[in-house]
């Protein structure tokens, strides 16, 4: 029986997170990505606590295609981390490919001045 693209990126999103962790001082950065929007937030492991977090749905956001709507949801997001006190962020792709939206988001949050 083939693999269907959800089991592959679940199996993906696993092996990340085994080697991935978000603190306090160094939150993970996860994405998720449906077919018309695009979710980000900033996550501390160790409390279980969202830290800050963005997605195209809110005001303000938005971009003649969707790829510029992804770069746009990276720079609130990193006002909302900058506001938080978060310098440092550890990047969780979730199982997406580092393409496209996911790329454009990471780029975004580096414009806005967080480092990973």
């Amino acid at each position: 029986m083939p693999i269907t693209k959800l089991q592959r990126r679940t199996r993906v999103k696993r092996g990340i997170r085994k080697k991935i962790t978000g603190t306090a001082g160094r939150p993970r950065l996860t994405v998720f990505r449906s077919n018309k929007n695009i979710y980000a937030q900033l996550v501390d492991d160790l409390s279980g606590q969202t830290v800050a977090a963005a997605n195209s749905l809110q005001d303000g956001i938005s971009g003649s295609n969707p790829v510029e709507t992804a770069t746009a949801v990276g720079k609130a997001l990193a006002e909302a981390a900058k506001a938080a006190g978060i310098d440092t962020i550890v990047f969780d792709r979730n199982g997406y490919q580092y393409h496209g939206r996911v790329q454009a988001l990471a780029n975004g949050v580096r414009e806005g001045g967080l480092t990973f």
